[in-house]
């Protein structure tokens, strides 16, 4: 779904303003989350002009039925509606859709697609494990820590996790990120929620089913281990990203109301996220639904994710974690807009020999 680029229009009359700044636009369909970024390009970066994100639970039954369920879709209808308004009302020239593992595992998830596309215009494409893997390193990448040797991405969804491992190479300031191995584990907050619903008293028994239940999908997996030593001798670290971590990180400050600038980019140390995870545990459902980084739809999910979180840490000891507030969306942006340069660069090459753009990198 994408509209001529500006400079396709008519030019613009002597004394008229300028054109308006190319719109890209990103859109990530989970289990949990639709989520859509429109932002414009910068120097080396981005700029957001429009955020939208809304708890659609599509996956919500799946692990019992291996369906998307009536309510779910409609759910989820109603966010991507949204979405394609947003889309066209700001002309965005150039957009990515994807759909993760709810998609991926449900018997009629390319029916959904399907009348998604009828209905709303919006063409989602369900992408495998690897590249959303990818996507979300690419988009925590200005996160990572560059003194360390090795770092480990955790993207926690609602019905997957992925882990990508990281090195750098190179030296000083132009150590660059290399994706050394990765991992996807088909489970995630919702998933595993319905897997272990919440008692009524949440017991140690019960969080340690859901700790167990994840670390035992991750142990046998060894193609990260020549990594290992880094994390073992304190040289790497951990990111986070997920609205589940950060929830947590939201706690640990105490915010009264949740603030990105403040979330984005925290450094926790490992205690710190087990005593916020304690800490959840001890109000229950209800205490945690007042929170105001939580709130009542993410009150019965988020405790899913600080277990997925403990059992990385207890596999993978690291006293450092970083919170993203960013990563797959974020990740497919910088590539549309590298994309997007591609084009114009070469105009000018045509206009004016020895002209060029600098291309935006993530690096």
């Amino acid at each position: 779904m994408s509209q001529a680029p500006a400079s396709a229009r008519a030019p613009a009359a002597p004394g008229e303003a300028m054109e308006r700044p190319r719109c890209y636009a990103a859109l990530d369909l989970g289990t949990n989350n639709c989520r859509l970024l429109i932002a414009t390009p910068t120097r080396g970066g981005f700029r957001v002009v429009e955020a939208f994100s809304r708890i659609v639970r599509l996956g919500e039954g799946l692990t019992h039925t291996g369906r998307l369920q009536d309510a779910a879709i409609e759910r989820a209808m109603a966010a991507l509606a949204i979405c394609a308004e947003k889309v066209r009302r700001r002309q965005v020239v150039s957009l990515r859709a994807v759909a993760t593992q709810a998609c991926r595992s449900a018997e009629n998830g390319q029916a959904f697609i399907d009348r998604v596309e009828a209905e709303t215009g919006l063409k989602l494409s369900i992408i495998e494990p690897e590249e959303e893997a990818r996507l979300a390193v690419a988009g925590c990448a200005n996160l990572l820590d560059r003194t360390a040797e090795a770092a480990l991405v955790i993207d926690v969804g609602g019905g997957s996790t992925e882990l990508s491992w990281v090195a750098f190479s190179g030296e000083n300031n132009d150590r660059r990120p290399r994706l050394i191995s990765w991992l996807s584990v088909p489970i995630g907050v919702v998933s595993l929620a319905e897997r272990f619903p919440e008692p009524e008293i949440p017991t140690e028994e019960w969080w340690e089913s859901m700790v167990g239940a994840i670390r035992s999908e991750i142990a046998a997996f060894g193609a990260a281990d020549p990594l290992r030593s880094h994390f073992l001798a304190g040289r790497a670290h951990l990111i986070g990203t997920s609205g589940a971590i950060t929830s947590l990180a939201g706690l640990h400050l105490g915010l009264q109301r949740y603030d990105r600038s403040k979330v984005d980019g925290l450094w926790m140390t490992r205690d710190d996220c087990r005593a916020a995870a304690d800490r959840l545990r001890l109000v229950g459902r209800h205490g945690r639904a007042q929170e105001p980084c939580i709130g009542p739809d993410r009150a019965d999910l988020v405790l899913a994710g600080a277990a997925i979180l403990e059992a990385v840490q207890q596999l993978w000891p690291c006293e450092r974690v970083r919170v993203a507030d960013r990563g797959l969306r974020e990740g497919m942006l910088l590539a549309l807009m590298r994309e997007g340069e591609v084009r114009p660069k070469r105009r000018r090459r045509r206009r004016r020999r020895g002209g060029a753009g600098v291309a935006a990198s993530m690096a």
